[in-house]
């Protein structure tokens, strides 16, 4: 029997993504589970913050920003760019982060993620307790040990981090190729 919730965002698994902001000189680092994909062509995903987050007006004023996918290697790094304030701490620092420079955006990419997209704002939604700031992926980074002989990101080797509630896990267990159920 089911039991009725509260209405929440009881989404689950969602990604768990450490967005790059600034410059090379001036950057910051924030997690975000808040976000995704919007739109194919042109390819425009999301992230959703409260504005009072340190990289909200960063991106705001730098109208770019740079979705670094984290694997599990990199738990601890990705909670602790979700928990603590780039008003304070220089989380690249702090964290042994490598920035690298962005072929498309002057937010700077993470190194250590296997997978980075970089994006130009396109617009910012106020929907509520977090705005959706909506970008245009202008280039996307693959390390070439996750990339098949097609060109396509092998995500399953990635082992790319996931939230759920207020827990992380690793995405690395294929049970299924799409089109299953057309066999």
């Amino acid at each position: 029997m089911k039991k009725d919730l509260k209405p929440s965002t009881a989404l689950a698994p969602v990604p768990s993504v450490m967005v790059s902001c600034g410059t090379m000189e001036n950057s910051n680092i924030t997690t975000i589970a808040w976000t995704g994909v919007i739109n194919s062509d042109p390819p425009l995903v999301y992230v959703s913050f409260r504005p009072t987050r340190y990289s909200y007006d960063i991106i705001k004023n730098n109208k770019e920003f740079v979705i670094n996918i984290p694997n599990g290697d990199l738990v601890w790094q990705t909670d602790f760019c979700g928990t603590k304030s780039g008003k304070n701490v220089d989380k690249f620092k702090e964290c042994k982060l490598t920035k690298e420079k962005g072929e498309m955006v002057s937010a700077p990419i993470i190194k250590e993620c296997p997978i980075n997209i970089e994006c130009k704002l396109k617009e910012i939604k106020h929907l509520g307790s977090h705005d959706m700031f909506i970008g245009e992926v202008v280039n996307v980074k693959a390390d070439e040990e996750y990339i098949d002989e097609k060109g396509n990101i092998k995500y399953g080797d990635a082992s790319l981090l996931t939230y759920m509630g207020s827990e992380y896990f690793v995405a690395d267990k294929k049970v299924a190729d799409r089109g299953i159920c057309l066999k």
